[in-house]
């Protein structure tokens, strides 16, 4: 599934065509799903109308051909609830939210407010655990205990901790999902047992990374890693600045999208901007 960006044109308003067509392209180059205004949608700097305007029109925009789950996370419990709630009217088939950001929860609080999200909202969702991001890290016991909800069907671990995908699925069930949240340990995941890749990759290089994602969950480890191979230096370079800085500057190199991101965040810088095209040419889309 590819995270997918947000277009914007230079001045940071949202561009709408950019974004039918970036949904048109992962159709057709087989991505499984769409996350739409995750971490790589710059959720942080959408307003809230913004947010759910995007999650409507990628909906609108898939229109039944491809899944679309809605990033809805905050760090508000009510804010979350009231997201996942307008995701839900717009037709998403799924929901991911990230742990709370910033106010540092315990794991009582992140038990407390992902159960309070669930049981407002009757729509499968998806646990986002990324401390890297969020300075809170939710612990695989905690996540069983959540597990035991009927509408929390998975996980997407970012942290990149392997070993926590055999103490997850014991600790969780076969029915659980688990997906990687980082491309570059998304191979092994898979491999491990995990169903699936949450990619920034993918929006770059959609056909390869759906090859090698398809490969792992065959079981076939010869193919996936000379698939992943390929997809290295991007799983690797579209971090060498802060996501999705870089993975927003070589859709540009793409055509995909106008070269427009919101503060904070800047575009790419000159010295970053070369490791990122070689990437690009290795994994064939350059």
């Amino acid at each position: 599934m590819v995270a997918l960006v947000t277009p914007m044109r230079e001045d940071g308003s949202l561009d709408e065509a950019s974004l039918r067509g970036l949904v048109d392209w992962h159709v057709e180059q087989g991505s499984d799903g769409i996350v739409a205004v995750g971490t790589t949608g710059e959720c942080p700097t959408l307003d809230e109308e913004e947010h759910c305007r995007v999650i409507r029109l990628v909906v609108e925009y898939a229109a039944g051909r491809i899944p679309v789950i809605a990033g809805t996370g905050a760090n508000s419990t009510t804010e979350a609830i009231n997201l996942t709630r307008r995701a839900r009217e717009a037709g998403a088939d799924a929901c991911l939210l990230v742990s709370p950001y910033y106010n540092k929860p315990t794991q009582e609080g992140l038990y407390l407010h992902h159960k309070a999200v669930a049981e407002a909202v009757d729509i499968p969702q998806i646990l986002y655990n990324v401390p890297g991001r969020t300075a809170c890290d939710m612990l695989p016991e905690t996540v069983a205990r959540l597990a035991g909800i009927d509408n929390i069907v998975g996980i997407k671990e970012a942290t990149g901790d392997l070993s926590r995908v055999p103490l997850l699925r014991e600790l969780c069930g076969d029915d659980f999902a688990i997906y990687s949240g980082d491309d570059a340990t998304g191979r092994e995941l898979l491999l491990l047992g995990g169903q699936g890749v949450i990619s920034v990759t993918a929006n770059v290089a959609p056909a390869l990374m759906h090859r090698m994602c398809a490969a792992a969950l065959a079981g076939d480890r010869a193919e996936a890693g000379n698939l992943d191979a390929r997809l290295e230096a991007l799983h690797r370079d579209l971090f060498i600045e802060s996501n999705p800085i870089p993975v927003k500057w070589a859709m540009v190199e793409l055509g995909r999208i106008p070269p427009g991101i919101r503060l904070p965040l800047t575009w790419l810088s000159e010295g970053a901007r070369e490791p990122v095209r070689r990437a690009m040419v290795q994994a064939g889309v350059l």
